[in-house]
């Protein structure tokens, strides 16, 4: 699966918010949208323009492709997804995104970000209801346990993000296990849920055109 391999900083900076795509750092003052908060390019700083229509759309389907690290193609098979369902589509789209195996990985803390928890998810160290499980867009289901292999317990980047993520709290659809080593899909993901500061109802005017 191709996926971007680029300096993830300016992809924050282009958004002129936080994604947070490096893990630690983006808490720290060597976060990029800290160090620098304008748009990458030589001449960013005189070219700032005021934004309407279309752009505003294509910022807010960026933000959320950026975030949760996938590209155009696969985004787009999300949105018809969410667009055959019933409900709102918008809404749909962010919970099916929100429920890809890779993300809950970083939501429940086995993980410093994103793009870390796909790779460890392709090394095969989570399972789900006891079997390994090795695709990061594996949408998780209500019920599902998600745990780290046996074999995998003293991994020691796992080791590592399960301390430096404390105290950064789980969401309300996700609970932790007692032995730390494992989490379930109490339910899933609402809106409300969802701590991502974006309009997805312009993505589905973008795509409604």
């Amino acid at each position: 699966m191709a996926r971007y391999i680029g300096p993830v900083c300016r992809l924050c900076r282009r958004e002129g918010m936080k994604l947070f795509l490096k893990g630690e750092r983006c808490y720290t003052e060597k976060c990029g949208i800290e160090k620098r908060n304008v748009p990458p390019g030589q001449h960013a700083r005189s070219r700032r323009q005021k934004v309407a229509g279309y752009g505003i759309q294509l910022r807010e389907k960026q933000k959320v492709k950026r975030t949760y690290g996938v590209l155009e193609s696969q985004f787009r098979r999300y949105f018809e997804a969410a667009d055959r369902q019933k409900g709102i589509t918008g809404e749909l789209l962010l919970q099916s995104l929100e429920c890809r195996l890779d993300n809950v990985i970083y939501r429940v803390g086995f993980s410093t970000s994103r793009a870390q928890a796909r790779q460890l998810v392709r090394h095969g160290h989570f399972t789900i209801n006891g079997k390994k499980v090795d695709i990061p867009s594996f949408r998780v289901r209500q019920g599902d346990a998600i745990g780290v292999r046996t074999s995998s317990v003293e991994n020691a980047t796992i080791k590592h993000a399960m301390e430096e993520v404390k105290g950064r709290g789980v969401p309300e659809w996700l609970t932790i296990e007692a032995s730390g080593q494992s989490a379930r899909v109490s339910s899933l993901p609402t809106r409300e849920q969802i701590n991502l500061p974006v309009q997805e109802q312009l993505i589905v005017e973008l795509y409604s055109k």
